[in-house]
């Protein structure tokens, strides 16, 4: 079968599968969930065997030892994975609430119901864990699901599917909920991105290549973020041991997140009092520091250039701009954020309002850090990832991500005249 043929009866039996899944209930949904952990937790054995197969090909091709760590599968992270499944059995399921019902002058009464999206294509590197957790979460949802994961990851990807449809045949629901695309033929992307008959929306997870030829090419709708330059801005009404322990953990807690702060805003007026300090903690990180000609008065730092205030750099290097108010930073962030995590520290409770109120991004935040931008963080158990959009899902998309919602009416023997 060539590539085309594959992928369009993947799509075929999810379309199949979707209108199964839409109206199954929370308990057939949660016991497909449990019953998937429980295989995993039967499966290690297997589960580490294929994952050995792709640690031996990634180092046999040099892969470097990051993505390798990204790859391997322990116990620790089957055990993660397990946990992950057993929590989002025991999430509220979004589908069918209904909300807003109001009587109209009419007679009518109408409202919305919460409806699953349909067959999401989820396109994804590395990291094996995000089989288990794009497939719960489109499963608790409501939705279908075909998994296209990278090619590093194969033999784990498939081992893991199996313990998926173990847990689909236990609950009674088709295999084609949930659907691993079993080749590393890039075209199964080209085809999984342009089936609207049979796929509703695609949700790339990767680096910044990946999302770009995705958003280009897809003619299905896409939720995406394509970079996570992060702010932080210390304003000079900032508590300066608040500014110093979010500054620090912004930048400092994981680098290669993308909800690391990649620029940190200070107001000259508090600049000698609170970089000095952090300077001092960076260094002794080993973050590399890039200021603008006034942050090198203040601090000896590398010269930020141009380039810099636009970069996403998922590395221990971070650039500094000193700015005459929060106006100015506003400005920089309004330029150069990719709309994802901003934060002000200030105990200006107007200014943090107004902060709040005028920074367009997916999270803004007051004395907190960037690395709060997190499902789990904001109690939505678990993402499928962030959305830098403005349309359907925007931050972190977690289960209501997921869904959509549709007019609903109920009359009685209502008539227009």
């Amino acid at each position: 079968m060539n590539i085309k043929d594959y992928m369009t009866e993947l799509g075929r039996s999810a379309r199949a599968a979707a209108r199964v899944i839409s109206s199954a209930t929370t308990e057939s949904k949660n016991t497909a969930l449990l019953a998937s952990a429980d295989a995993l937790n039967a499966s290690r054995v297997e589960l580490k065997a294929a994952n050995e197969q792709d640690l031996t090909l990634g180092r046999e091709a040099g892969l470097d030892a990051a993505l390798i760590d990204r790859l391997e599968l322990t116990d620790s992270r089957i055990d993660g994975m397990i946990e992950g499944l057993t929590q989002i059995a025991g999430l509220p399921d979004p589908c069918g609430e209904v909300t807003d019902m109001r009587y109209l002058p009419s007679g009518i009464q109408v409202g919305k119901m919460r409806v699953p999206l349909g067959v999401v294509g989820i396109i994804y590197e590395s990291r094996p864990n995000v089989t288990i957790d794009a497939a719960s979460l489109c499963l608790k949802s409501g939705n279908a699901t075909i998994l296209r994961g990278g090619k590093e990851a194969l033999y784990s990807n498939q081992a893991i599917a199996k313990c998926i449809q173990s847990g689909l045949n236990t609950a009674g629901l088709p295999e084609g909920v949930v659907q691993v695309v079993s080749t590393t033929d890039r075209e199964a992307v080209g085809q999984l991105i342009t089936m609207p008959e049979y796929v509703d929306v695609i949700v790339p997870r990767g680096g910044k290549g990946l999302i770009e030829r995705i958003s280009n090419d897809a003619k299905v709708a896409v939720i995406k973020h394509l970079d996570g330059i992060c702010h932080v801005y210390i304003d000079d009404k900032a508590d300066l041991e608040k500014a110093f322990n979010i500054a620090l953990n912004a930048k400092t807690h994981r680098y290669g997140v993308c909800n690391a702060m990649e620029t940190l805003l200070v107001h000259k007026d508090i600049a000698p009092q609170v970089l000095p300090r952090l300077a001092q903690a960076y260094g002794e990180k080993g973050v590399e520091l890039r200021g603008c000609a006034r942050t090198q008065e203040v601090i000896e730092c590398l010269s930020a250039t141009d380039e810099d205030w636009a970069t996403e750099y998922l590395a221990p290097i971070l650039s500094i701009r000193l700015v005459d108010d929060m106006q100015g930073a506003m400005d920089h962030i309004d330029q150069y954020s990719s709309q994802h995590t901003e934060t002000i520290v200030t105990e200006d409770y107007t200014r943090a309002r107004r902060f709040i109120a005028q920074v367009d991004s997916s999270s803004v935040m007051i004395n907190a850090s960037t690395r709060f931008a997190d499902g789990f963080e904001y109690g939505l158990g678990a993402e499928i990832g962030i959305s830098t959009d403005k349309i359907h899902a925007r931050g972190p998309v977690g289960l209501e991500g997921l869904t959509s919602q549709k007019w609903i009416v109920f009359g009685d023997g209502h008539i227009r005249v």
